[in-house]
């Protein structure tokens, strides 16, 4: 790893005020392109925060600001239909089922290549002990249609139940399910890595996990946003690819994550092992028709004659378009 890569760029800037360094980026701040990046505020989008720490957006044009979605897919997709965002890391599945419904927008990117790990949750006090026990129970969601939605039916599923026993219990978001999990409901899916603290804390107990079968992330770009911005958007999907591979080859990636989200080094190693993300222009057709199939099987869509090929924009330089 050379010591010019953005994790050891930004830790030299934060330690040691590199003032050369922030002025060359000050110097071009007089004619970006500006871009607003919706976004979760977990781990995985640590790369976008180093890319504008370290000024990578602006050398190729770019002033990005990254807006935070507690709410998760539901409110991102909100802020694209609504033209408060120009991109958004998105869920796969949440992604996919909100273009089909009408959201004027494309995919242009897989951002995290492997799957999201799903950790299955009871509260710590539950008399839930195995995973057999949360048949027919009552699911905590974020909402309809949501990813928490989505994969306790995928689970339901693939273990051979009757997704239609699932009696579903809208929370709102993670603060939701810690206020209400073990009152009026019973189980709970969220991001294994995510609630980690949670289950070290004993607030939640986690029973097993669920991988998704398609990648975890997209980005998803809004149709006027790619009109308008084309350029920029190619531009900065090129500084994420790098920053990407840079953080994934960079020792001092795992301790980074555990300071700035407050986990465990070894969790963190453990998650950061599994985690993949794309540094090129991955179209994963198959998946992505995967989860469109459960999408559809749960009636978050309707069957329709959109291609799901078609859902897609390559905006992979090499490419003409």
């Amino acid at each position: 790893m050379s010591a010019g890569c953005l994790v050891c760029r930004f830790v030299r800037v934060k330690s040691k005020h590199d003032t050369q360094f922030l002025f060359e980026v000050l110097k071009m701040t007089k004619s970006l392109t500006r871009l607003v990046v919706a976004g979760v505020p977990e781990h995985f989008n640590l790369p976008w925060h180093l890319a504008i720490e370290t000024g990578a957006f602006e050398r190729v044009g770019v002033e990005v600001e990254f807006v935070e979605h507690s709410g998760g897919t539901g409110a991102m997709t909100r802020a694209l239909r609504g033209g408060e965002a120009d991109l958004a890391l998105l869920l796969t599945e949440g992604c996919v089922a909100d273009l089909l419904n009408g959201n004027p927008a494309k995919i242009v990117k897989t951002y995290v290549a492997s799957p999201l790990i799903w950790g299955i949750h009871v509260a710590n006090d539950s008399e839930i002990e195995t995973i057999d026990q949360i048949r027919g129970k009552r699911y905590a969601i974020s909402r309809m249609g949501s990813g928490s939605h989505l994969i306790g039916i995928v689970d339901a599923v693939e273990r051979g139940w009757d997704a239609d026993e699932v009696e579903l219990v809208k929370v709102g978001n993670l603060d939701g399910a810690i206020e209400r999990l073990g009152t009026d409901a019973d189980v709970f899916f969220w991001e294994k890595y995510t609630t980690n603290p949670l289950v070290m804390s004993k607030v939640f107990r986690r029973v097993d996990v669920r991988k998704t079968l398609w990648p975890a992330f997209v980005v998803c770009a809004r149709d006027e946003a790619i009109a308008l911005k084309k350029d920029a958007i190619k531009n900065a999907l090129n500084v994420v690819n790098q920053t990407c591979a840079e953080f994934m080859d960079s020792d001092e990636s795992i301790d980074l994550i555990a300071q700035r989200y407050g986990l465990k080094t070894d969790m963190v190693a453990e998650w950061f092992g599994l985690t993949r993300w794309d540094v090129g222009y991955e179209k994963p057709l198959d998946a992505m028709e995967t989860a469109r199939k459960y999408l559809e099987r749960i009636g978050i869509v309707s069957q329709s004659k959109i291609k799901t090929n078609d859902l897609w924009l390559d905006l992979n330089p090499k490419c003409s378009n």
